[in-house]
C-alpha cells in the first residue's frame, strides 16, 4: 500500500485532519473538496489539492470519500467511473462517509463493472478522533480488502474492525448512531430532571458515570460540550438525524419491529427542527431546556468542576 498514492475527497472537519495524518505517516496524499474553505484548509495542512474529483481519480490508486450522504457519494463515484480507463489510476474506493447500506451494496456492483473495488469504512470518534488518529473504523469488505487497507486505516483509527462484507460497515455505523441519539436525548432529559430537583448536574454526571446509567453521552458529550456551553463536537444535529433515519429504514427493510427506534427518530426530528441550521448535535438539549425552563449550565457550580471526572465525596462501600 505504501507505494500507492492516496486521494481524499471531502476535506472538511473530518477529512482534513485525516488527510494530514496520512501525509504525516509518509503517504503521498492528494485531495479535493467542493468548498473553497475546505480546499484552503487542506492546502494549509500541506495537502496537495487538485481541481476536482476526476483529477483525484487520475492521480491516486486508493480514493477515500468523506462526504455527507449517499447522493453525493454516488455522484462522485460516477465522476470516477467516467474517467477513461487509460487515464484512470483509482482501483479502490473507500467510502468513509455515513452512507445507506443497501445503496452501498448497489454502488459496489456498479463500480466493480468498471474495475473499481468499493470498501465501506465509516468511523466513530468525531473530530477529536480524526485529529488524534483514535477513530473506531467499521469496515465492510472482504478479508483480503481489509488486510490490504490495514496500514492506511491503522493511521486513522486505534480500533479498526471488519464488520462483514460490503455495506456492513455502513449498517453498523447507522445503528451505532441510532443508539447514540437515544443515549443523548435520555441523558439530557435525566440531567434536566436532576437539575430541576436540585442536584448539581456535574455531581449527577459523576455519580452516573460510575453507575449503570453511564454512556458516551454522560462520559463525554455532556461534560465536554454541554455543561461548558461550547457545543463544538464537530458533528451536526442534521447529520445525526440522517443516520437515525438510515438505521430505522434499515430495520424496517429487514421486516423488524422498530417501535422504540422510530420514536427516537421522531423525537430527534422534532427537536432538531427547533435548532438553528448547522447546529451541533449536542445542542439537542436546548429545546428540552427551554420547555422545562431549566438551564443545566446555570446550575452547574464552579466548585464542583471536578465532579465530571468523578472527584466528588463518596463514602466507601462497606466490605
Amino acid at each position: 500500500m505504501a507505494d500507492r498514492a492516496l486521494g481524499l475527497i471531502g476535506l472538511g472537519h473530518m477529512g482534513g485532519p485525516m488527510a494530514e495524518r496520512l501525509a504525516a505517516a509518509g503517504h503521498r496524499v492528494v485531495g479535493f473538496d467542493a468548498s473553497p474553505a475546505g480546499r484552503e484548509d487542506a492546502a494549509a495542512r500541506g495537502i496537495e489539492v487538485l481541481s476536482g474529483a476526476e483529477e483525484v481519480g487520475r492521480a491516486a490508486q486508493v480514493v477515500i470519500l468523506m462526504l455527507p450522504n449517499s447522493d453525493i457519494v454516488e455522484s462522485v463515484a460516477a465522476q470516477l467511473v467516467a474517467i477513461p480507463a487509460a487515464e484512470r489510476a483509482v482501483t479502490v474506493v473507500v467510502d468513509m462517509s455515513s452512507s445507506e447500506p443497501e445503496r452501498t451494496r448497489a454502488l459496489a456492483v456498479r463500480l466493480a463493472e468498471a474495475g473499481i473495488e468499493l470498501v465501506d469504512a465509516p468511523v466513530s470518534g468525531g473530530v477529536v478522533g480524526a485529529v488524534g488518529g483514535t477513530l473506531t473504523i467499521m469496515v465492510g469488505g472482504s478479508v483480503a480488502q481489509f488486510d490490504d487497507l490495514a496500514d492506511v486505516l491503522g493511521v486513522l483509527g486505534s480500533r479498526v474492525v471488519r464488520a462483514g462484507d460490503v455495506g456492513a460497515g455502513h449498517a453498523v455505523k447507522a445503528l451505532n448512531n441510532l443508539m447514540s441519539a437515544a443515549h443523548l436525548m435520555v441523558s439530557d432529559e435525566a440531567a434536566i430532571a436532576a437539575t430541576r430537583f436540585g442536584v448539581d448536574p456535574e455531581v449527577f454526571l459523576a455519580i452516573v458515570n460510575t453507575s449503570s446509567g453511564r454512556s458516551g453521552s454522560t462520559e463525554l458529550k455532556l461534560p465536554r460540550y454541554v455543561l461548558p456551553g461550547s457545543f463544538d463536537s464537530g458533528f451536526s444535529a442534521a447529520l445525526l438525524e440522517k443516520d437515525v433515519r438510515i438505521a430505522t429504514a434499515l430495520g424496517r427493510g429487514l421486516g423488524l419491529d422498530m417501535t422504540l427506534s422510530d420514536a427516537v427518530r421522531a423525537r430527534w426530528e422534532e427537536l432538531n427542527a427547533e435548532l438553528q441550521p448547522g447546529a451541533d448535535h449536542t445542542e439537542i438539549i436546548r429545546p428540552l431546556e427551554q420547555r422545562a425552563g431549566v438551564d443545566v449550565r446555570d446550575q452547574a457550580s464552579d466548585s464542583s468542576s471536578a465532579a465530571s471526572s468523578g472527584s466528588v465525596p463518596v463514602r466507601p462501600t462497606e466490605q
